[in-house]
């Protein structure tokens, strides 16, 4: 059974790896050491569910309702616009220090409400864990699925904790307002291309419900 723990491993790395929302968001909590431990956890947490729920059968609500994946593609799309912009809007800041500084004051139910919208807004992880995991694990008996989930599941919180704990001893490094500028400047356009990508998505489902 081993075998099936590595098969979830390796598939579970494959597709957190890429940055998106929720990793740009853990990175930057990790930069300032601002409860970054607090949003690796919770983001390790909903990846729980989430691959648990689309391995053990929640992926057949998805992908059996078009207008459902509709709604998430569209509502990710105008999220990831918002999260891409505030990012650039950072980047291009006269005053990046004072607004790296403003970003510190934020407390912590506003980041933990700001956590479970990357995380939950983002429509890619519906289609990872529902979609992906939920094919793959779903035709699995009961004992291999059990460890392909946990494989995948070690991935997210390996993954998460170690990027929290990197970026927090990297901070002084990136902390400079040159990288700042940087990694905001590449946290914004990734996310507007993410949303592209969505949204052309979203038209085909579009037309698909329409015919």
């Amino acid at each position: 059974m081993i075998a099936y723990y590595f098969q979830g491993l390796a598939l579970g790395a494959a597709m957190i790896l890429p940055l998106g929302p929720q990793n740009a968001f853990v990175l930057n909590q990790g930069i300032r050491r601002q409860y970054h431990l607090m949003i690796a956890s919770l983001c390790a947490l909903s990846d729980i569910v989430l691959i648990s729920a689309g391995i053990f059968g929640g992926s057949a609500l998805l992908t059996q309702s078009p207008l459902l994946l509709t709604l998430v593609t569209w509502g990710g799309v105008a999220f990831l616009l918002w999260y891409g912009w505030g990012a650039l809007k950072t980047a291009l800041s006269r005053n990046i220090e004072m607004v790296s500084a403003q970003a510190l004051k934020q407390g912590r139910l506003r980041l933990i409400a700001t956590m479970l919208a990357v995380t939950w807004l983002n429509p890619h992880v519906y289609l990872d864990t529902f979609v992906v995991l939920g094919s793959l694990g779903g035709q699995m008996a009961d004992e291999p699925k059990r460890w392909f989930a946990l494989g995948t599941i070690s991935a997210s919180v390996l993954w998460f904790f170690g990027l929290a704990l990197l970026a927090a001893w990297l901070a002084p490094r990136l902390r400079t307002v040159t990288a700042q500028r940087i990694i905001n400047a590449l946290v914004g356009v990734v996310m507007w291309v993410i949303a592209l990508m969505l949204a052309r998505e979203g038209f085909s489902h579009l037309l698909s419900i329409i015919n």
